[in-house]
């Protein structure tokens, strides 16, 4: 037997003020993205905005519907949408907020299994990383280097591919 130890790597910074422009421009467009949100089940709204290599930014929010099941999280709306209108984009970065009216929410939010696949078979897919920012408003920011990070053991059988 070997017991393997996974270290990840990221950043901290105490708000957005601390980001680059381009980090914080990011991250408030992610803070726009909450608008479109249709949550009223759970009334936690969540928006992404994702920078495409073209320079290019795509939003996405949550959408619930009455049969949960149903909805979908506001990472695989925007990285959905991406796929079927830019098959061929490469994602360089993507932001990740939350608010709600029902309690402060005091760090960032991280994205949930079910994102985390997705999230990684876009960076298989494009073979480069994604940078990923979870932006807590008005407080802490993580920003991780890669998806990879987040998942190490996402779902992978190459021989699905031929």
């Amino acid at each position: 037997m070997k017991s393997i130890n996974l270290n990840i790597s990221f950043e901290q910074y105490a708000g957005i003020g601390e980001l680059t422009l381009e980090d914080r421009a990011l991250c408030e467009l992610s803070e726009k993205a909450l608008a479109s949100s249709y949550s009223p089940y759970s009334r936690f709204r969540v928006g992404t905005a994702i920078r495409l290599a073209s320079g290019e930014t795509i939003l996405g929010s949550n959408q619930e519907n009455l049969a949960y099941p149903s909805g979908l999280c506001a990472e695989r709306v925007a990285l959905f949408s991406i796929g079927s209108t830019y098959p061929d984009a490469v994602i360089e970065s993507m932001a990740i907020t939350a608010q709600t009216d029902n309690f402060e929410i005091l760090k960032p939010i991280t994205s949930c299994g079910g994102c985390l696949q997705v999230m990684a078979e876009f960076e298989r897919k494009q073979n480069a990383p994604i940078e990923v920012i979870f932006y807590c408003l008005n407080g802490e920011v993580l920003k991780v280097p890669s998806v990879k990070s987040l998942l190490p053991f996402a779902f992978v059988e190459d021989r699905l591919e031929r």
